[in-house]
């Protein structure tokens, strides 16, 4: 694949700390209202970005609320094509024409129930930054996968594949998001020790393409099933970045629990 070198009208993203709320197709209109009224009266942690992603029926609504609101509103997903008869999909023009600025890409629910393969999401990755939009791309391992000893290799490869045809001035628009898909409802439990270990391993996979300055500044989040009790701990570990929020980011209370806890 051809190497896609990016000069994008956006604010450099040095690493950050990150929590982004997916909140997947959960929420009608009147309860998007209610979580947003009820997120704003919450303490929004200056040193950190938060981000919330409702339901594409309720992007607008959400982004016209907290417009003026240090609450960052982005999309779930997005379609590789431009336009076109793509029927029930939506476009990177379509997000931004909303104000959307952010982008969830790869979403471990997305490789699994719609067979969005590495190829595809290479694809998206390319339309989405060619459209000035931020990433966060997902990625990680399923139970057979990590029993095997094979996760690394699995992690490695999901990122190299939609990834590493990009120069690496557009790393600056990536988040990188790690879901342990092998810990999320079967039973099994990711220890923070075990979320460190991944997110050294993917920033050395990182630093080994685009050097030590690109893997440095590049923020990696944890999606697996992070809480309020736990969230601390695992923020703690130096290579983690903050957390792509499931279940807790439809809270209020919780979800900024979670923010607040760097």
């Amino acid at each position: 694949m051809e190497i896609l070198s990016l000069e994008l009208d956006l604010e450099s993203d040095m690493r950050k700390n990150i929590v982004a709320g997916n909140w997947k197709m959960n929420n009608d209109l009147s309860e998007t209202e209610t979580l947003i009224r009820e997120l704003k009266l919450q303490n929004n942690p200056s040193d950190v970005e938060v981000m919330v992603a409702p339901s594409f029926t309720n992007l607008w609504q959400a982004f016209n609320t907290l417009k003026d609101h240090p609450i960052e509103v982005i999309a779930q997903n997005m379609h590789f094509a431009e336009s076109g008869a793509y029927t029930g999909e939506v476009s990177a023009a379509m997000l931004k024409s909303l104000g959307i600025k952010t982008v969830i890409l790869g979403h471990s629910e997305r490789r699994a129930y719609f067979n969005e393969t590495d190829a595809i999401l290479a694809k998206k990755v390319d339309t989405a930054l060619k459209n000035e939009l931020r990433v966060i791309f997902c990625f990680g391992e399923e139970l057979k996968d990590r029993k095997a000893d094979n996760h690394e290799t699995i992690v490695e490869n999901q990122i190299k594949n939609a990834l590493f045809h990009l120069d690496a001035s557009a790393l600056q628009h990536i988040v990188l998001a790690y879901e342990p898909v092998w810990a999320i409802g079967t039973g099994e439990t990711a220890s923070p020790e075990q979320a460190q270990d991944m997110h050294a391993f993917i920033r050395k996979t990182l630093a080994a393409k685009y050097g030590n300055d690109v893997a440095d500044e590049t923020s990696i989040l944890y999606g697996g099933s992070v809480k309020p009790n736990n969230a601390k701990e695992i923020f703690s570990k130096p290579d983690v970045d903050g957390g792509l929020i499931g279940g807790a980011a439809l809270n209020a209370d919780d979800f900024f629990a979670i923010a607040n806890s760097f």
